[in-house]
């Protein structure tokens, strides 16, 4: 009779077993998937900006990296050929599903909108970047608005 008890505790035992890593591998799969939704919804939006500088033609970038360099420096994303400007001045940066602006301490500074900016600040549609001779309007999206 013991033998019996002995049997039915060892495949109750292996039925928890099983169970337990079922439920183990159900828990990983779906925090996997849950994290792959996340991901999605981080994805870099692009960003395009329309770049003016005095003495050269207006020109249009868009990026969808997660970061922008900005400056006079050849390894930046956008070298800008002005004496006024550092050679890293600023950045723009993607993260919390929104574009940053940030100054590099740069000689002269970098205003957004017209005030001197002093920390890092969210970018939206529309605003207007400024240092040195440059003149930088910023759009967020998929598609540039490019006048017809």
């Amino acid at each position: 009779m013991s033998g019996l008890i002995v049997l039915g505790l060892r495949i109750l035992l292996a039925l928890a077993l099983y169970g337990f890593l079922g439920w183990a591998l159900w828990t990983i799969w779906i925090d996997l998937k849950n994290t792959g939704l996340q991901a999605e919804v981080y994805k870099v939006r692009t960003i395009h900006l329309d770049v003016e500088i005095k003495g050269q033609p207006p020109f249009l970038r868009s990026f969808s990296q997660s970061e922008v360099i900005l400056g006079r420096d050849q390894a930046c994303d956008i070298k800008l050929d002005d004496e006024s400007i550092s050679a890293n001045h600023a950045k723009l940066s993607f993260h919390q599903g929104q574009w940053w602006l940030e100054d590099l301490e740069s000689t002269n500074g970098t205003t957004l909108n017209g005030d001197k900016l002093t920390t890092a600040t969210v970018v939206t549609s529309g605003d207007e970047i400024k240092f040195g001779n440059a003149n930088i309007i910023v759009e967020p999206g998929e598609k540039p608005d490019i006048p017809g």
